[in-house]
């Protein structure tokens, strides 16, 4: 990707934070690289390269700033193809995975991979699977206690002594020169996760709000808690904002040490922290419809969810009946089916649900939780589609094409579809046409038809999902 040197360095001179994790610049009298919101004195224009991914800064010689700490900055919302390929490869490779077992999951082989990289980014896959796990060992090493041995193992490393060597060629320093407090193995984990303001959290806490799965997830005080299983691991997350820092804290149980790249992944993609406000609100803030609300709530984000089964499930319980209603379904859901686990929170002691969980479900045990007979097999069919990897889609995927997937499931129909794709699956542009509420938002009380919403929002690509958000926004009080 070209960058426009002037327009970087005008971003990194006024420090603005807009293009914080949009690039890097590379400082050559020093040899190191930062974000654009460092507040070290700024570079003289001659002596900056810009570069659109860490990798590509590290390619090229520069080691990450220790003040600014560009292992911390925001990701990326690109939609094109190449964006969701390095997306992909970081997300897989923050869980440990190498590139042989990704490739399966790319749609392409690693030779068409690795030229897209190439002529896109100007780095291998190679070296942005490299470049993310020691980033993300660095930003442990600061803001953890784990031992090294730990981190090494849990950021992808094949051993301590392999993680050490990587760690020295390219940082120059030994890990333990990155540590500020002694090591412990009993203390929680905590890792402060950087997002582009604004975030409009309080808008976020009431979505999830009437929405929790009792047992499994709560909201006190302000802060979001949840039980976590990962293959083996379970335990807990506590995510909490930080608004003078632009960052979420979030605190991990220590037995999901060995899980925490796919933890952080995770909470990422749940509380939207990649999205790019500036430009969401460039093409939807002029919107007679939108722009009240954004005004009235600035930083919103499509809410995700911690798994896309679970938030997939929620949908189908959701169809046609109350928010409430569907809550009360899903709870049954988890006392039936869900593991217990003990957490530090008196109200946390379930596990959520599990596609493994519900195929080994009759249809008759479904249907005596409350459910018709329709959803039951519904929910079955999901299961299957989830064990199968059915939710795996391929880097860059069309959201008409995964939408289109999904509506060949039996009771999969366009509303419950686009609701996964834009809540779980990601998709900033899809668009739940035939919602009431969105309907009944375009058509300013009065219920529009879902033909007429399609078109109204053929304005907002490719932001119709966050569109969606302050539609329903607008519609509470």
């Amino acid at each position: 990707m070209i960058l426009d040197a002037e327009a970087c360095y005008a971003a990194h001179r006024g420090r603005d934070a807009r293009f914080d994790g949009v690039f890097f610049t590379g400082v050559k009298t020093t040899g190191i690289y930062c974000r654009p919101v460092c507040p070290a004195r700024t570079p003289a224009a001659t002596s900056c390269d810009f570069f659109d991914t860490a990798s590509a800064a590290e390619a090229a010689g520069f080691r990450p700033c220790l003040r600014c700490r560009p292992e911390v900055a925001p990701g990326s919302p690109g939609t094109t193809l190449a964006d969701s390929l390095l997306r992909r490869v970081r997300e897989r490779a923050m869980k440990g995975m190498t590139l042989e077992t990704m490739e399966p999951e790319m749609g392409l082989s690693m030779r068409q991979v690795r030229r897209i990289f190439l002529t896109e980014f100007g780095v291998t896959p190679v070296q942005v699977v490299q470049t993310q796990r020691l980033l993300m060992a660095k930003q442990w090493l600061r803001e953890t206690t784990r031992p090294i041995s730990e981190i090494a193992l849990a950021a992808g490393f094949r051993s301590l002594r392999n993680f050490n060597a990587v760690f020295r060629e390219h940082y120059r320093m030994a890990p333990s020169a990155c540590r500020t407090q002694q090591t412990r193995t009993d203390d929680v984990i905590t890792l402060r996760l950087a997002y582009r303001e604004p975030l409009a959290w309080e808008t976020m806490m009431n979505y999830f709000r009437s929405r929790l799965l009792p047992g499994v997830e709560e909201i006190k005080d302000g802060e979001y808690h949840r039980t976590v299983m990962l293959g083996k691991a379970m335990g807990w997350i506590r995510v909490s904002p930080m608004p003078k820092e632009a960052a979420l804290r979030v605190e991990v149980s220590p037995g999901l040490m060995p899980v925490l790249g796919t933890v952080q992944s995770r909470v990422r993609r749940m509380f939207d922290l990649d999205a790019r406000p500036d430009l969401i609100e460039e093409r939807l803030g002029d919107d007679e419809l939108l722009a009240p609300v954004m005004k009235k709530h600035p930083g919103l984000r499509v809410c995700g969810a911690w798994e896309v089964f679970e938030l997939a499930v929620r949908a189908v319980l959701g169809q046609q009946i109350t928010v409430r209603a569907a809550t009360t379904l899903s709870a049954r859901l988890v006392n039936e089916v869900g593991h217990k686990v003990e957490t530090p929170f008196e109200n946390l002691n379930q596990l959520g649900i599990t596609p493994e969980a519900i195929a080994k479900m009759s249809i008759d045990a479904l249907c005596r939780l409350g459910l018709v007979s329709a959803r039951a097999k519904t929910l079955h069919h999901l299961a299957e589609f989830a064990m199968s990897g059915g939710f795996d889609f391929p880097p860059g995927q069309d959201h008409e094409a995964v939408v289109a997937k999904l509506v060949a499931l039996p009771g999969i129909g366009p509303w419950t579809a686009h609701y996964i794709a834009m809540r779980a699956l990601r998709y900033p542009d899809a668009f739940p046409a035939a919602d009431l509420g969105l309907r009944k938002a375009i058509g300013k009380g009065e219920l529009v038809s879902t033909r007429a919403a399609t078109e109204r929002s053929e304005a907002w690509r490719p932001w119709r999902a966050y569109a969606s958000i302050a539609l329903w926004t607008s519609l509470t009080p």
